[in-house]
């Protein structure tokens, strides 16, 4: 094989090869001696066997992927894949386990989480990618929001069933935007942006540079895919995407019975009809294994066996049409033109994205891409019962919605293009700043893009300000407290000690609410598995909808006052913070072995900023999600164009690019995107 790596001084694999087979090999092998831990918990996730090395606190997850079928629903997909993308995606499996297998002196013997769990890297299948993105991406849509309204709609009637929508605490986001050569100085188009999710160590996207005489693409991959699904320049044309918010997995009330030789029968709106059943065994690391049932209708799998009102199965786009997309991938790679891109998102399946491209021609992008159901309302909105007709699937939204652009283009999750295809947006928030923000120049460069990246402007603080400026008889503390918080700018910047302030009248606030008599009936979430807590639980869902709250529903306004009011002076009686933002808003990276020595350091940004670190107010000030990458694509020249990732390019403790990014990523600083092999290291491997 004539594979060639290279790094650049952030360790950023530059890989070269002779052809795009052998290109997937070496990113599979360069990413398993990168990531060798990384991957390997994917793998496990996605297989639902990671109890088996992180023991019983790691099972809820496991049950969740055993019962929603992911290793399954991969393994139809891959079957279902044309040849040579078939063939692609092998070649990438090929190379992860020759990575796994003979990494002894660089890959996964150097990571200690391996000694430190006993786990002793696997085998990958060839559907394993296919099953990593799957498992990704399951709760990207948020469906457990639909266990949430129904809880909301029983509690406090019908019309209140959309209260609390709002980017909700476990979604994931994003910011992008592309400027038009008209706003340039270069005369060329640049994209920029950042995707928002859970921030983990190592970071869900890897920085890397794949070339062979097809095509030479920099971009952002997912450890254990091939190719750069969401964000990359192929020097021609560049792409990245958001999450449109899109509804396209629906929640079905089942009526499940016994059938007298072991097997089940589920109601569907013709009558019983045969389920599918079988067992599974989960092992547990120093306890018992637990035995699963594993049950699927004719509407999917169920995924909640036991509710008050009958088991709740979920259906999801790849489980029903047997894709996910993945013929895309290697499109992407060799996309020149915007139509060529255009072309690759025809066949996108899952995540629902919102798209934005452009090229040297001067195209320009903007659509939405993947598969949206079309069915009735209800179904976006509620758990719906199997038995009656009128729920099921009637075909897909097509075609997707798209817009020309002019100027400029944002996508930051707020309703817009994909309105018709949701319920539940973001805030309009960021997407309204950023358009303020590059309003302000015509000849914008890649490098003034991190002014945008970085703002903290917090617009979502008005509302409580508003009740802020209306709160009367106060002593004088709280009279300097309001009077303080009147004066703020609204940056949650780290070092503003006044923002510090608001976060904690804004805490005080959400905890007051959520004990609300008009909400009491919510403060016990309801009894299904704790993985979808993080959706049920009162306290989150105030924090995030507390716009909502502070100018309707159910709460009467004497009361939201009196509650805003309340907050400030038992604020002011505690003494005001005159700490910082960042001395409690910290980072909180998710680890599958957390670090504890790890001291994390505080953040700039806020939820509702386009710098978007999101805590939960009321419960937390550390930030859990933030933006897993920054990047500007530049049309121009793409040796211009800049990223950054918040730790660096290895998983290796210990290893000098482990972490040598954060610093920048902590200062909204982005590094250079190398692209000239002179200015790279060659690095020597032996390749099987």
């Amino acid at each position: 094989m004539s594979i060639e790596v290279y790094r650049d001084a952030w360790g950023i694999p530059h890989l070269r090869a002779a052809d795009a087979q052998e290109l997937s090999y070496a990113q599979g092998r360069t990413t398993a001696l990168d990531r060798a831990w990384q991957l390997e918990v994917e793998r496990h996730r996605a297989q639902g066997t990671t109890a088996s090395f992180l023991g019983a606190e790691a099972l809820d997850w496991d049950l969740f992927a055993r019962r929603a079928r992911l290793a399954d629903t991969a393994r139809r997909c891959y079957d279902a894949l044309d040849e040579p993308t078939r063939t692609w995606v092998d070649a990438y499996v090929d190379g992860v386990n020759d990575g796994l297998a003979h990494g002894e002196a660089q890959g996964a013997r150097r990571s200690p989480e391996f000694a430190a769990t006993g786990l002793v890297p696997g085998r990958w299948e060839p559907w394993t990618p296919l099953a990593v993105w799957l498992s990704t991406h399951i709760l990207f849509a948020g469906f457990p929001t639909k266990l949430w309204r129904d809880t909301v709609a029983r509690s406090l009637g019908e019309e209140h069933i959309e209260l609390f929508a709002t980017d909700g605490p476990a979604t994931s986001g994003s910011n992008g935007w592309l400027v038009t050569g008209e706003r340039t100085a270069t005369g060329a188009a640049l994209i920029a942006g950042d995707p928002h999710r859970f921030i983990e160590a190592p970071g869900v996207y890897q920085q890397i540079r794949l070339a062979c005489p097809a095509f030479d693409v920099v971009g952002l991959a997912v450890p254990g895919v091939p190719g750069m699904a969401h964000f990359g320049h192929t020097g021609a044309v560049a792409w990245a995407i958001t999450n449109a918010m899109a509804d396209y997995q629906d929640l079905y009330r089942e009526r499940l019975r016994r059938t007298g030789d072991g097997g089940v029968e589920a109601l569907g709106p013709d009558g019983w009809e045969p389920a599918r059943v079988h067992t599974e065994t989960i092992e547990v690391k120093d306890a018992e294994p637990v035995e699963v049932e594993i049950v699927e209708t004719e509407r999917g799998p169920v995924i909640i066996p036991e509710d008050a009102e009958g088991p709740i199965a979920l259906r999801y786009p790849p489980r029903v049409t047997g894709e996910l997309g993945f013929t895309a991938l290697p499109a992407l790679l060799a996309a020149r033109t915007v139509a060529d891109v255009d072309r690759a998102f025809d066949r996108w399946i899952e995540p629902v994205n919102v798209v934005q491209a452009a090229d040297t021609e001067g195209g320009a992008l903007h659509r939405v891409a993947g598969y949206v159901p079309l069915r009735h309302r209800d179904n976006r909105l509620r758990v719906v019962p199997a038995w009656e007709p009128g729920h099921e699937w009637t075909g897909h939204h097509a075609p997707l919605p798209r817009e020309a652009v002019e100027g400029v283009a944002v996508m930051a999750n707020a309703r817009g293009l994909a309105a018709p295809l949701g319920v539940e947006f973001a805030p309009p928030h960021r997407a309204r700043r950023i358009a303020r923000l590059l309003d302000a120049s015509a000849d914008w460069t890649a490098p003034a893009m991190a002014a945008v990246h970085t703002d903290t402007h917090l617009a979502s603080a008005r509302p409580l300000l508003t009740l802020v400026a209306g709160a009367a008889d106060l002593g004088p503390e709280a009279v300097a407290l309001r009077d303080r918080l009147l004066c703020w700018n609204r940056r949650m910047d780290a070092d503003s000690t006044d923002a510090a302030a608001f976060a904690a009248v804004r805490a005080e606030v959400v905890r007051r609410l959520a004990r609300h008599p008009a909400l009491a009936e919510l403060a016990t979430p309801p009894a299904y598995p704790a993985l979808f807590q993080p959706w049920l639980a009162l306290l989150p869902r105030v924090a995030y909808a507390l716009e909502t709250l502070l100018s309707g529903g159910p709460v009467p306004e004497a009361d939201r006052l009196a509650v805003v009011r309340e907050a400030l002076v038992a604020v002011a009686d505690a003494g005001a913070p005159d700490e910082p933002w960042g001395a409690t808003h910290r980072l909180a990276p998710w680890a599958a072995l957390p670090d504890s020595t790890a001291d994390w350091p505080g953040l700039d940004g806020d939820h509702d900023c386009v710098c978007s670190t999101s805590s939960v107010p009321g419960l937390t000030d550390r930030a859990a999600r933030g933006p897993a990458a920054r990047y500007v694509w530049d049309l121009a020249r793409r040796e211009d164009s800049l990223w950054v990732v918040p730790f660096g390019a290895s998983g290796v403790p210990g290893d000098p690019h482990q972490r040598d990014q954060l610093p920048l990523w902590l200062r909204g600083d982005l590094a250079p995107v190398i692209t000239d092999w002179n200015q790279l290291t060659e690095e020597r491997h032996d390749h099987h």
